[in-house]
């Protein structure tokens, strides 16, 4: 049963937002993509159904909720989520710690500003 009010986009593969691409037991986030306001699980769900103009969340917009856990439905904030320590500050659960390392596929740097 889906546990959040937001739609979803991309290719699931169950209620906690995990993808084709990403599906071990932390990949539970979706992303909500600056280009298009559209939440999806990745950056590979978004190129194949997408909007076909990406682009990432500028430093200036980090206070915009645009991640989702898909254990509770909370929406963190980008701040909120670099910041998070990879858990979910609603419900306890954990989220993937590799996602930090493809971050710049979603979030402008903060270092360049």
């Amino acid at each position: 049963m889906k546990k959040y009010d937001q739609e979803v986009r991309g290719l699931l593969v169950d209620d906690e937002t995990r993808c084709i691409h990403y599906s071990t037991e932390t990949d539970r986030i979706a992303i909500k993509f600056y280009c298009c306001k559209t939440y999806y699980p990745c950056h590979l769900c978004h190129e194949k159904a997408g909007c076909g103009h990406h682009a990432v969340w500028p430093v200036s917009r980090y206070n915009e909720k645009a991640i989702l856990c898909g254990n509770c439905g909370h929406e963190l904030t980008i701040t909120e989520y670099l910041q998070c320590d990879y858990q979910c500050p609603s419900c306890d659960a954990g989220f993937n710690p590799g996602c930090g390392l493809h971050k710049d596929l979603y979030f402008e740097n903060e270092a360049s500003h």
